[in-house]
């Protein structure tokens, strides 16, 4: 089957890509890489060691200092020395409005060419530096205004808001707690086709069986398929608990 829609569908054509790449934004690939990658690490610990920033991006420390300052200079971001970086409030408006391209070019792929959910990630992270605010809100109209990506993420505002962040983190479950996998995050191509190839994803049902000594991996049971998944792993996969789940929790917090 064609990846390439009928014309009947096919409203970004050509002449809309070439638009495109003329009319490119002034603010750098480079940079825009960094403000998303510390906002979507920000969900997980701020401030944010630029250790952590540079091992994301596969760079450097040094180099990875070096932009850090030249976006402080912008006032987008604040960095603390020995502690990390912290986005300001238009860093962070900004880091969502980059978030929110790539979300929307994830669904595109997705739901208009039938690209697979594990492969979208890095090809709408390309297209994402092509895009404008027309293009965007266009994407997004054509598409109908999804709220959320196919990794579950929900997709930030026109303004750069970014929705509050649902679910608990799978490795925080014990024992015969579980419910259904809401998002994946952060997202990384490397973790996607791992949880792919398991056929983890959101949307499944799922319950903690087992947790080794010391700390270990999860066993965990998906339909009637048992999946072994380290903590770190675990850590990425977002769970809304089922009323099992929440009754129990509830009851432990009472009991104190």
């Amino acid at each position: 089957m064609s990846l390439i829609p009928s014309s009947s569908l096919w409203e970004f054509n050509i002449y809309t890509w070439r638009w495109m790449m003329k009319h490119l934004h002034d603010f750098g690939e480079s940079e825009e890489m960094y403000l998303k990658t510390i906002a979507e690490l920000a969900s997980v610990q701020e401030p944010i060691p630029v250790t952590w920033v540079a091992e994301r991006l596969g760079i450097s420390t040094v180099s990875a200092s070096e932009m850090i300052h030249r976006l402080e200079n912008r006032r987008l971001l604040e960095h603390t020395p020995y502690k990390g970086v912290c986005l300001t409030d238009e860093g962070r408006r900004r880091a969502n409005t980059i978030i929110r391209r790539q979300r929307l070019w994830e669904c595109f792929l997705t739901d208009k060419l039938a690209i697979t959910w594990d492969h979208v990630h890095d090809l709408a992270c390309r297209l994402e530096h092509a895009t404008d605010a027309v293009v965007t809100e266009a994407l997004n109209d054509y598409l109908g205004q999804p709220t959320t990506c196919p990794h579950g993420n929900p997709i930030p505002s026109t303004e750069g808001e970014m929705p509050p962040p649902e679910g608990i983190p799978l490795v925080d479950l014990t024992p015969g707690e579980g419910g259904v996998i809401l998002r994946i995050h952060p997202v990384s191509a490397l973790l996607i086709r791992h949880l792919a190839e398991k056929r983890i994803g959101p949307g499944k049902e799922i319950e903690v069986r087992e947790i080794a000594p010391f700390d270990g991996p999860q066993s965990i049971l998906i339909g009637d398929e048992m999946h072994v998944l380290g903590r770190e792993v675990a850590a990425h996969i977002m769970i809304q608990p089922n009323t099992e789940t929440l009754r129990s929790r509830k009851l432990m917090e009472m009991l104190g």
